[in-house]
């Protein structure tokens, strides 16, 4: 007789996590990892430990995105290769994809729990209260009205910790789902946020990272404002560098870039979402700006600092992007005095307005015009780098396996690389800036 799993008896109280391993799995944005990293949390402190490499996991933890359909795909062969390593495993499915797709999700095989946006804050409470399926649909829970905001700042396996300030969107962009996968904008305090990021520097932390879905709109839900809160967050003790992880061109004011610039942790880098130079492809797009507008953004953070990292979104291929206007955006972006692009192509998103409009643009149209986007952003990414060689700047060193460099960033987000040593692990090193790295990613630190 076959062995019975463990988890195909009722989870009931916080002991049956005990000695028990998980293995986790992320797609998608920073604010993504940093879910997982709170769940992983959340399970540590029920006495569950990360799997060991060769171990079977009992808890399976695949949390995903569906901001492609690439990334749909991604998040379907992720599942299957964790049921296939971890045999008897419990298997939970959180994320975008499962929030928008549940009942896809929930018949594929070995997966027991198909989990909601809304329903992280209680990850425990709904495994325990499972067990194990095997075979058949899984459990998917509730999944309507997304209200919550449930709070997230987690390190996990990384240096850097990452702090969610808000969640969901209310822009309703004419080719995007995450409205529908991830709820109207709402936000926690700033009262309760500050004391995240205290309990981060209490935890080691050098460095936070604030992410969300939309952090500029950030305040829907307590009527303060993102102003309001880098402000707040960079009274705090301990913190030597935040990040700010992307602000949308018309939420990214001239008071806040400002700021940045005379702030005593706030770093000189932004990510800014583009998606295109073209203005007629912004309006069927229904971004909230236009080309000039994003140029004045860019003109106003240069004026201020000139050695600030700029990245950029852009997305290729959508219904709608003729030839001229591609040629249009090419133009445009080549002309900003930005570091490098995030260069995605367009992807059909069942229930999207996008599906309205006119022109389709053949896959093999969209990878040429990925390629040459690409291409400009490695020229713009390795002038950038090339500026700063000879320079001694601050960086902050990231943990890395015995044996192999480390890397860190200088505080515009230059990566440097630098010779082995445990003892540099999450600590700011003064180190000058020499060549390229064999493979063209970092800056070699120079010896003295």
């Amino acid at each position: 007789m076959q062995a019975k799993s463990y988890y195909d008896r009722p989870m009931t109280d916080t002991k049956i996590f005990q000695d028990k391993t998980a293995a986790y799995y992320t797609l998608g944005c920073k604010l993504n990892f940093s879910e997982t990293s709170t769940i992983g949390k959340l399970l540590a402190e029920a006495g569950v430990r990360p799997v060991r490499k060769g171990e079977r996991a009992d808890i399976c933890v695949i949390n995903t995105c569906s901001v492609t359909e690439v990334a749909d795909k991604k998040c379907r062969q992720a599942i299957h290769k964790l049921v296939r390593r971890h045999p008897g495993a419990f298997v939970v499915v959180t994320g975008c994809y499962a929030q928008l797709k549940p009942d896809t999700v929930a018949r594929i095989e070995g997966v027991d729990l198909v989990l909601g946006a809304e329903q992280k804050k209680d990850f425990l409470s709904y495994i325990k209260s499972l067990q194990k399926r095997g075979t058949g649909e899984a459990h998917t829970s509730a999944f309507k009205d997304i209200r919550s905001f449930a709070p997230s700042c987690s390190r996990g396996d990384r240096t850097r910790f990452f702090l969610k300030v808000q969640d969901g969107c209310d822009y309703f962009c004419s080719y995007c789902t995450i409205p529908l996968a991830r709820g109207r904008s709402r936000n926690g305090s700033i009262a309760s946020l500050v004391e995240q990021a205290r309990e981060a520097v209490a935890d080691g932390g050098k460095e936070i990272v604030i992410t969300g879905v939309n952090i500029g709109d950030f305040g829907k839900s307590t009527g303060e404002t993102f102003f309001d809160l880098i402000k707040a967050l960079d009274e705090v003790e301990g913190v030597e560098r935040y990040r700010i992880s992307s602000l949308e061109p018309d939420l990214l004011t001239d008071e806040i870039i400002e700021y940045v610039a005379r702030s005593r942790h706030f770093m000189p880098h932004f990510h800014i979402p583009l998606q295109s130079g073209s203005d007629a492809v912004l309006k069927l797009m229904r971004r909230r700006y236009d080309s000039a507008l994003f140029a004045s953004k860019v003109r106003k953070i240069k004026e201020v600092m000139p050695d600030a990292f700029i990245g950029v979104d852009v997305i290729v291929g959508t219904r709608g992007e003729t030839d001229a206007c591609f040629e249009e955006s090419y133009r445009f972006i080549e002309a900003q005095d930005v570091t490098q692009l995030h260069v995605f192509s367009y992807s059909e998103r069942p229930g999207t307005q996008a599906l309205k409009i006119d022109h389709v643009v053949p896959p093999e149209v969209k990878h040429v015009r990925s390629q040459r986007l690409l291409e400009l952003s490695e020229q713009k990414t390795r002038a950038f780098y090339a500026r700063h060689r000879g320079l001694t700047l601050p960086v902050l060193l990231e943990h890395s396996k015995p044996g192999t460099p480390m890397h860190g960033f200088t505080p515009n987000y230059i990566r440097v690389e630098v010779p082995h040593d445990d003892a540099l692990d999450n600590q700011v090193v003064s180190a000058r800036l020499g060549d390229f790295n064999a493979d063209g990613t970092a800056l070699l630190m120079a010896d003295d």
